[in-house]
């Protein structure tokens, strides 16, 4: 009985002997293939027919027994470690088995670990959908990816797949999504982190709100407006333009925030409605019309009559008499000066600013006005004294000066064609 149990197990180790499995690569690394072959050095005859088998601890491998002495294993990982050998039988039912071989699969450790995005350049629409993708060069076996926002390092998600790439995804771009990420891979050998990428969230601008900025109430002719344009939201820079019924102004860049000016000096024609419009190449965006309408000061027109009249007078009477009364009036305008009270300097107020914020033009600030009336026969000559408000200068209360001794001066030469005496033109005055 014990010769016999000796035989079975001495049995197995015979007739291996002749039989070698042959692994390549002896090393493989995960991922790669392996060709196991079952090989008889010792096998005489060539009409011999076996069929063969592999094995890995106890379970067979590929379809079985086969006719072939070679099994190809496509991808080798480190799960599939183990000890492998084969078998071979013959017609006669005599098998045949190899020794043992231990193979052991080796994991290449993550290596070059870097972020993408999608859309490529960091850059998305507010709106649109903006695609993380997590890459490492090298590295087998099941790669663990884990993506972070920020510099504290919040983590948004983890995925862990047998790829060398992974991806993280936002469907709806916001700019609070506006921020700086990285990714970690790792495979057992420790995480490696890729590289900071910072996105930017485009947002087109929202419609601008336009202010007008005035030195008074009222703006006229020659006064300096300050046109202010400003988009409260969008994405720098902004590129603002100024429109004066839709002709183009002028045009200034905003870099950064608080929106653009520009400074008009006014003239008669600039009364009508103004607009801005901003665009930083997401889109432009057109702000409300402000309808601003601008006087011509009363001086100026005053000015401007009595001048045609002295250019009438100059015309219609010569020189030489022009002169002569000049020389009249200007001798009686002194000696009325110098029986009336001195001139009273009025207090010069601060200037203010009166802003027109996409709405009506404010209300005009009245003037007051005194007649004194001269009359002869049936007519009747009236002389009107403009009381200047507070809020004009000292040149403008000189210029005012100048010009009623022009207005004296045409009266003067009225009174004389209506045969009024000196006496009554001095009352008059």
């Amino acid at each position: 009985m014990l010769p016999r149990l000796l035989l079975l197990i001495c049995a197995p180790l015979c007739e291996s002997a002749g039989l070698l499995l042959i692994v390549s690569p002896s090393h493989p690394t995960e991922g790669s293939p392996v060709t196991l072959t079952c090989k008889m050095p010792s096998l005489q005859s060539s009409d011999a027919q076996f069929q063969f088998c592999f094995f890995r601890d106890a379970q067979a491998l590929g379809p079985g027994w086969s006719s072939s002495p070679k099994l190809q294993i496509a991808n080798m990982w480190k799960e599939d470690s183990g000890s492998y050998w084969c078998e071979a039988q013959t017609m006669a039912s005599k098998v045949l088995r190899s020794w043992r071989s231990q193979i052991n699969v080796h994991r290449v450790p993550v290596a070059d670990v870097s972020l993408e995005t999608q859309p490529p350049g960091g850059q998305v629409m507010e709106g649109d959908r903006l695609v993380l993708i997590c890459s490492v060069a090298m590295g087998t076996g099941d790669i663990t990816f884990l993506w972070y926002k920020g510099a504290i390092g919040l983590n948004l998600q983890t995925k862990t797949q047998r790829s060398l790439t992974a991806e993280y995804e936002i469907p709806t771009a916001r700019e609070s999504d506006a921020e700086q990420y990285y990714c970690v891979a790792e495979n057992g050998y420790g995480p490696r982190p890729s590289g900071l990428v910072s996105i930017t969230v485009r947002i087109p601008v929202s419609r601008p709100i336009l202010m007008v900025r005035a030195p008074r109430a009222q703006a006229v002719v020659g006064d300096v407006l300050k046109l202010h344009c400003e988009a409260l939201r969008g994405s720098y820079p902004i590129l603002y333009w100024f429109y004066h019924e839709d002709v183009i102004l002028g045009s200034s860049s905003a870099p950064s925030g608080g929106g653009a000016s520009f400074n008009l000096s006014l003239t008669a024609e600039h009364s009508g409605n103004y607009s801005c419009e901003a665009n930083n190449g997401l889109g432009a965006q057109r702000s409300e019309e402000v309808t601003l309408n601008f006087t011509v000061p009363t001086g100026a027109r005053s000015n401007h009559l009595t001048s045609g009249v002295i250019e009438g007078l100059l015309g219609t009477l010569g020189p030489a008499t022009v002169a002569l009364l000049f020389c009249y009036g200007l001798k009686r305008k002194i000696g009325r000066r110098s029986t009336r009270d001195p001139l009273r300097s009025l207090p010069s107020p601060v200037p203010q600013e009166f802003p027109y914020l996409n709405s009506p033009t404010p209300g005009q600030l009245q003037p007051t006005y005194e007649n004194v009336n001269v009359v002869s026969g049936h007519d009747v000559y009236s002389l009107v004294y403009y009381n200047q408000p507070e809020q004009e200068s000292a040149a403008a209360e000189t210029l005012g000066t100048h010009m009623e001794d022009q207005v004296s001066l045409d009266i003067y030469s009225r009174l004389r064609k209506a045969n009024i005496t000196d006496v009554d033109y001095e009352e008059a005055m």
